[in-house]
């Protein structure tokens, strides 16, 4: 089974690799679709080692559609500075090569469940607030802690798009556990700078 977010995800990913496209381009032909597709576009990168200078971009690219969701708004806009933001081709194909290990276990358990939960406008936007509130996390200069929220994200924008109100529900619950361990990560970072150096370093 292959979920419309993997399919539609690698006809995109196709697609940037032959003509690099901006956000804004993608946001156009996507239309409402565009939320969770170009949200799980941005957070795919994190499950991989970044370069620095890609995160500030792509993390506030997530924040800015997830906090439209929050409110309602059902049309994507991006701010100029981050909507004429092209992925490079080296991190394109890089993308299509792992794409399959990134959601090969969501194609395993997504598919439409309470539509009624799942469709509605209350759940529309809390999917919006948990989105950006990971987006937020996934933006704390805490090392170590990218991939984290990123689950969450991911989880979020393919239960969004693949109308499965029990697969929200499992996310709203991993939104909370994902807010205490990286809350329990920083702290511990702070409280023991050293012993983190040692075990790194």
């Amino acid at each position: 089974m292959h979920l419309r977010f993997s399919q539609d995800l690698e006809s995109l990913l196709k697609l940037l690799a032959e003509k690099p496209l901006t956000l804004n381009d993608i946001l156009t032909t996507t239309s409402e679709r565009g939320f969770s597709l170009v949200i799980g576009l941005l957070a795919l990168p994190f499950l991989l080692p970044m370069p620095p200078g890609f995160a500030g971009p792509l993390g506030l690219g997530c924040l800015i559609l997830a906090a439209q969701m929050a409110v309602g708004r059902r049309t994507p806009w991006l701010p100029n500075r981050v909507g004429q933001f092209r992925f490079p081709n080296w991190l394109v194909l890089t993308l299509l090569t792992n794409l399959r290990r990134g959601t090969g276990f969501l194609e395993k358990i997504a598919r439409p469940r309470l539509r009624w939960l799942a469709e509605s406008q209350h759940a529309w936007q809390i999917n919006g607030v948990c989105i950006a509130w990971l987006a937020i996390l996934l933006m704390l200069p805490i090392p170590f802690t990218n991939p984290i929220p990123t689950v969450g994200i991911l989880l979020l924008a393919v239960a969004t798009l693949e109308a499965d109100g029990l697969l929200m529900c499992f996310a709203y619950g991993l939104t909370i556990a994902i807010t205490l361990l990286v809350i329990a990560i920083g702290y511990a970072l702070w409280l023991s700078p050293a012993l983190f150096q040692n075990l790194f370093g």
